[in-house]
């Protein structure tokens, strides 16, 4: 179905679906990079904490595995957003969710109801991350990007 604006708008020339299919994908990449950029910010500005929280997780060398969280977060939503080189940024990010979903996110393993419904909320999250990021790197960026690889 194709929605067009009423004749009287200033928009009669342009259809609603030419509208999205120039701006969304820009939109799209934009809100699911915000995700892994403010996560990474958070990394940065609560290191420390940030590396307990993990070690207490047993994650190993947890240090190093937020630094490496830090990277990948910044540098994949930064390409993801501007569309350069968007489809290795996506399957950074995508690579990268997999232990953390599993690691971090472990519902199947809690006891405590509400602790495990939280992280079964974080893990099905994840998983529709992922599947973002497969889109991604199954049609590229779209319009409104520095690169369409």
């Amino acid at each position: 179905m194709i929605y067009t604006f009423q004749s009287n708008s200033r928009f009669s020339e342009k259809t609603m679906n030419d509208i999205i299919k120039q701006w969304g994908p820009l939109t799209g990449r934009i809100l699911i990079s915000l995700i892994f950029l403010m996560s990474g910010l958070g990394k940065v500005f609560q290191f420390d904490g940030q590396v307990a929280y993990a070690a207490s997780q047993g994650v190993p060398l947890a240090n190093l595995a937020i630094i490496i969280s830090i990277i990948a977060e910044l540098a994949a939503a930064t390409m993801i957003i501007l569309g350069y080189r968007a489809r290795l940024g996506a399957l950074i990010l995508l690579v990268w969710m997999i232990p953390v979903s599993v690691m971090l996110h472990a519902f199947w393993n809690i006891e405590d109801a509400m602790a495990q419904q939280m992280h079964m909320i974080m893990f099905m999250k994840n998983l529709a991350m992922m599947g973002a990021m497969l889109l991604i790197m199954s049609f590229g960026p779209g319009p409104k990007s520095i690169n369409q690889d």
